[in-house]
């Protein structure tokens, strides 16, 4: 199929080398929306035998929240290898490489031995940062590879030649290393592509049948420009591009992605349509976060990849589900109605509808969603549904364990009901409770329900600051146990955390290490602290004991008077074998909830 594809190209297309930017001003007019244009040449659907989904959440993805720990990238990794199954429908996962922080959570996922998805990079098209993915030991690596004008022109400030001569260079640096390159076609929608596009995919295939390593291509539709109809012109038409390349550049589909944005409204309905047209792999990011609007969601493209398939392929639909609460113990709001997590995504409201699944599901629900995602249905409270259906309601929106449920005697619960009841009786009211709503009077009437904000707030920084510890424990730094060495990164880490009131390493018979590594206003207060051995204490007994990060109770400094709070970690030799110390942090509570 390969072989076929490459001698069956129409022509030779060489590069056209302008002296000015072709910035398609009668689509792109800047001072308007964009113009669709329409040659009414219709493609046909060329559906690959064998589809997939690559991610991008640990790149594109994590250009649009505050960066993920180490720790947070693991076990994402480990949940969309989950998700993905043993068959590989999530088959690439992309990582920067730049940090030391990126390196390691490579090398984390790395470590998991997955088949799927593959760990690779994502590097900038020069010989420098290549070097990155040499010493990371990476298959496969994506290449920034910018087509259109706009970048060639006006962002590298270079021309069509000089641009593609760069690029080459890189890719055969790649080749003779035997590592993949993947060259991200950035800003497709908008670029030649006959005078630039088409003729540097023919390079590329060329380069491949000579050195006989694949090399692929992503399409990337940078600002959410492409169309999905049928007899749009080029360069928005993503029919035509893969029609085009596949066809006149010879690449196989199994080499080709695409990798769009939501800017407007159309990413998801664009990537499933690049499967139809000639695309194997179909890119995106979990719950679609990406930069600016963000990127295809994968649950969304697991569901669509079910749909055209016919079959699952090892796909754990629950998964998905399971995400979604990792993403809410982060912090992350998720909209109430985002489909498939959405906490009210399956609740039905309107009063007929609510009586039609009360009589079959099946009317008014898109499938089985217990059985899919592990969430049942719902139903909007209304005048109609008593005091049982209020309970129902209760015990399934806060998953109450048998021992906590609510009995629909329950006092608070009949406060509500007459809350209710008042609404459609003495205000008239036509619509269904909202959940917020019911939320709001359940915490009114039925506190015990409930943690307070702080508590909350409680929870959150002691999720943060083990993140933290964590992270810093497996620096070369720490794990080298050289007093000179942590004493002078330390000094580092607390400039950097001012609600770190002090930092300090004891070793396995709690004698301290380190000196008392403290912010400059607090250090004359530690000097008339000497204590030498603190194996009694219980940050230091539990790492010891468990092997994992403990996290005090509150307590108020006797040597700063602050509220604070103790979180201490066990420091592994590099083999992660035997403990050779503690790493302990105390916090300053409060200065840490500003943070």
């Amino acid at each position: 199929m390969i072989k076929t594809l490459l001698k069956n190209r129409r022509k030779k297309h060489e590069l056209r080398n302008v002296d000015k930017p072709e910035l398609y001003r009668d689509i792109f007019p800047y001072n308007e929306a964009p113009r669709i244009k329409f040659d009414y040449m219709h493609e046909p659907f060329d559906i690959p035998d064998e589809i997939w989904i690559t991610d991008t959440t640990f790149r594109d993805g994590q250009q649009a929240m505050p960066p993920y720990s180490v720790k947070q990238i693991g076990e994402i990794f480990d949940l969309l290898h989950k998700l993905g199954g043993p068959n590989g429908v999530i088959r690439f996962s992309e990582f920067f490489l730049y940090s030391d922080k990126d390196k390691e959570a490579v090398e984390k996922c790395l470590s998991r031995n997955y088949q799927f998805p593959e760990v690779t990079g994502w590097i900038r098209a020069n010989k420098k940062d290549f070097e990155l993915v040499k010493k990371m030991g990476l298959k496969e690596t994506g290449i920034l590879t910018s087509c259109s004008d706009y970048h060639i022109f006006l962002k590298l400030n270079s021309n069509r030649k000089a641009v593609l001569e760069g690029y080459l260079d890189v890719v055969q640096e790649a080749l003779k290393n035997n590592i993949i390159p993947r060259c991200h076609f950035e800003d497709v929608t908008r670029a030649d592509i006959y005078g630039f596009v088409i003729p540097f995919a023919q390079k590329l295939m060329d380069m491949s049948q000579e050195s006989k390593i694949p090399i692929k291509i992503r399409l990337c539709d940078t600002l959410g420009l492409g169309i999905n109809y049928p007899g749009v012109e080029l360069p928005r038409s993503i029919p035509k591009l893969f029609h085009t390349i596949i066809h006149e550049a010879g690449v196989p589909s199994k080499w080709l992605e695409w990798h769009g944005h939501n800017d407007f409204h159309k990413v998801h309905i664009n990537t499933a349509t690049a499967w139809l047209y000639g695309s194997s792999g179909a890119n995106g990011t979990l719950l679609g976060f990406g930069e600016r609007t963000g990127n295809a969601p994968i649950e969304a493209l697991v569901f669509e990849y079910i749909g055209l398939k016919g079959n699952t392929n090892g796909i754990d639909t629950k998964v998905i589900t399971e995400i979604a609460e990792y993403y809410r113990k982060l912090g992350i709001t998720i909209p109430e109605n985002y489909p498939f997590v959405g906490e009210g995504f399956n609740v039905t409201r309107a009063g007929i509808h609510a009586d039609g699944v009360l009589k079959n599901p099946e009317i008014y629900t898109i499938f089985d969603t217990e059985k899919l995602l592990n969430i049942p249905i719902g139903i909007g409270i209304t005048d109609k549904s008593g005091t049982a259906g209020i309970a129902l309601w209760i015990n399934s929106r806060f998953k109450l364990p048998d021992s906590m449920k609510i009995d629909k005697h329950h006092p608070g619960l009949l406060k509500i009901y007459e809350w209710v009841m008042n609404e459609y009786e003495a205000k008239r009211r036509t619509s269904a409770i909202s959940d917020i709503e019911l939320e709001y009077q359940s915490k009114k009437f039925i506190p015990e329900l409930f943690e307070s904000e702080f508590d909350e707030i409680k929870k959150k920084v002691k999720r943060e600051v083990t993140d933290l510890i964590e992270q810093f424990r497996n620096r070369d730094e720490i794990v080298s146990m050289n007093k000179k060495e942590m004493e002078k990164f330390l000094d580092r880490v607390i400039q950097d955390y001012p609600f770190i009131q002090l930092i300090a390493i004891t070793d396995i018979q709690g004698s301290r290490i380190t000196r008392n590594i403290t912010q400059i206003e607090d250090k004359h207060k530690y000097e008339v602290f000497t204590k030498d051995n603190f194996a009694e204490r219980d940050w230091f007994i539990n790492p010891i004991k468990t092997g994992k990060t403990y996290v005090s109770n509150f307590y108020v400094s006797k040597i700063t008077n602050d509220l604070c709070i103790t979180v201490s970690t066990p420091i592994f030799d590099k083999e992660e074998k035997k403990i050779n110390g503690i790493l302990e942090f105390d916090i300053r509570f409060e200065e840490a909830v500003k943070m």
